[in-house]
């Protein structure tokens, strides 16, 4: 017969850290908001509901959508930025692979050119 309480007392630190984690995560979302409610900071007025970040009130409706632009733009500065972020391990690691890793990286590196080329010739960088 196989003692599975020796492989099981291995997870007991993973299970106390999981815990503690839904604890403290499920106290830090709770919490504030009871002490909203305990000190009557959720009741809404006038004042409450006023402009307070430029002082006048807003000419559109708050949930209008944005034009497509502004996620393209995002979307193509996270992959840019994701992508420039592998060129970091890369030259430090350069001298350990050789020559390989330096052609892999000029692969790399021409996707990278070939795809914002594309994205310049469809206009996706351009702003009016």
């Amino acid at each position: 017969m196989i003692d599975l309480s020796h492989y099981l007392s291995n997870y007991l630190p993973i299970l106390i850290f999981l815990g503690i984690a839904l604890g403290l995560s499920s106290a830090f979302v709770i919490l504030p908001i009871l002490v909203s409610r305990l000190t009557g900071s959720y009741k809404p007025d006038a004042d409450k509901l006023s402009e307070y970040e430029c002082g006048f009130p807003a000419f559109e409706e708050p949930r209008s959508q944005f034009d497509v632009r502004f996620y393209l733009v995002a979307i193509l500065f996270i992959i840019f930025d994701l992508e420039a972020a592998f060129l970091f391990p890369w030259a430090v690691s350069l001298k350990e692979t050789g020559w390989a890793g330096w052609l892999t990286m000029m692969v790399f590196l021409a996707e990278l050119v070939i795809g914002f080329a594309y994205a310049w010739k469809k206009g996706a960088l351009d702003w009016e």
